[in-house]
């Protein structure tokens, strides 16, 4: 099965004139112009070399996150016991110590997985889907059936209808989740820290199960399925969008294999664990996976968030949007040693991989610093004191956008371009009572 990635070689039909757009400012008040740039201008730049797959070279960091995992599990199997750690507390301690170590590894290796779906991994895809449907079963992802929904992420990244991750709500939508009329959100106060914590602790614990069991963050326009599969389905409990049943509007009829042979993995995967926990007891088993499971889910959670959620990045309606301006409104992020060794870099060149995806890790930081200069100021990054200021981002980020919007000052095509905006008086104000900036 292919699942095409890659950016058409055309150039932009929408280039922009400011006369069509008004004025456009971002959260922090930055005027914005739509990207200009094409596709073809940011594949030239890259380095011919950059675009090499080395299944060897791809394998070693299989290899290394496997025997780094291994071992991590070995040391407290074999130290954190009664005899060796008679506190009780203590033992706590290095516990969660491992759960920590461990859930950075994991996620580590379902980042290797991840560049199987996207066909980085080496020039064979048998032996990319091979390996990705393997690793990925054991972190109780369906491989296939993440791979072609990752892949509609790719084709439509920014799009305020199709995107299929963190997709912002809108002034309306946000208004309708709080139990308020849109004029009043001007006016309300501010979200209280103790809410937007308690969001935080929800989406970091819970935030991917939930998107694979029934599309949380995603669009929610299935009635567009072209087979008619999204008839009467919707995002959220008993909606029948799920990432593991074939017959979800996340899928074409013909994807249903796929899916079948990734709710086998997943499956297979969670008898092991139930051997596991019937032999060695379910405490055991949630000391030893489990806890580092939920650090993999906050890790997730984290990381897709930070790259799609900031308040200089733009969302496009079906109007404005195309594919060289949606790839732009992402954010490469820094998180230090944990982004760069264990998450194989995937913090740091997001902008890159969402216009080339074919690209493997250990070439993305050479072919980022070519792109630089054809993107210019649509270049987005944070990297300010490294992991603190990475997890410090989380909190700013909540706090700042809430929902999107069209500029006050935006007219024509300008106000099919949103930009974040909060009820919590930081940044752009959004605009007063209904006007929604039209």
């Amino acid at each position: 099965m292919g699942i095409d990635m890659e950016p058409p070689m055309s150039g932009d039909p929408l280039a922009p004139m400011d006369d069509d757009y008004g004025k456009m400012l971002d959260t922090y008040g930055n005027e914005f112009k739509v990207p200009d740039f094409t596709i073809k201008q940011i594949r030239d730049a890259i380095p011919a070399h950059c675009f090499e797959r080395s299944a060897l070279r791809s394998s070693y960091y299989v290899v290394q996150d496997i025997l780094c995992s291994a071992l991590t599990f070995a040391i407290a199997y074999n130290f954190v016991t009664p005899e060796i750690i008679p506190s009780t507390a203590l033992r706590v301690v290095a516990w969660n110590i491992y759960g920590f170590l461990q859930g950075l590894l994991v996620t580590g290796i379902w980042m290797l997985a991840h560049e199987c779906g996207h066909q980085s991994f080496s020039t064979s895809k048998v032996l990319n889907d091979t390996v990705g449907w393997f690793l990925h079963s054991a972190c109780l992802t369906p491989y296939f059936a993440w791979k072609i929904s990752h892949g509609k992420h790719h084709k439509a990244t920014g799009h305020m209808e199709r995107d299929m991750i963190y997709l912002p709500r809108t002034r309306e939508m946000y208004a309708s989740w709080i139990h308020r009329t849109v004029d009043e959100l001007s006016e309300i106060a501010e979200e209280a820290p103790f809410v937007t914590l308690l969001i935080m602790i929800i989406r970091q614990t819970l935030g991917w199960p939930l998107y694979l069991f029934q599309n949380n963050t995603g669009h929610d326009f299935h009635e567009r399925q072209p087979e008619g599969r999204g008839k009467g389905k919707r995002n959220g409990r008993g909606g029948g969008v799920s990432h593991f049943s074939i017959y979800s509007p996340l899928y074409e009829a013909k994807d249903a294999k796929y899916i079948a042979l990734s709710d086998l993995g997943v499956g297979l995967m969670a008898l092991a664990l139930y051997q596991i926990g019937k032999t060695h007891g379910w405490q055991n088993l949630a000391l030893w996976y489990f806890l580092p499971y939920v650090w993999m889910n906050n890790w997730l959670a984290t990381i897709t968030y930070l790259h799609h959620t900031d308040p200089s990045l733009p969302h496009y309606t079906p109007a404005t949007w195309t594919f060289t301006r949606g790839a732009a409104a992402t954010m490469d992020r820094d998180f230090g040693i944990f982004g760069r060794f264990f998450f194989h870099g995937i913090v740091d060149t997001h902008v890159l991989h969402h216009y080339c995806s074919t690209i493997p890790h250990y070439h993305a930081e050479e072919a980022t610093e070519a792109i630089k200069p054809v993107m210019g100021v649509h270049y987005h990054s944070y990297k300010v004191d490294g992991p603190w200021g990475y997890l410090r981002s989380m909190w700013h980020s909540l706090r700042w956008c809430q929902w999107v919007e069209p500029s006050a000052e935006a007219r024509g095509k300008g106000r099919e371009v949103l930009f974040y905006r909060n009820r919590n008086g930081f940044g752009v104000k959004p605009a007063p009572g209904g006007r929604k900036g039209e």
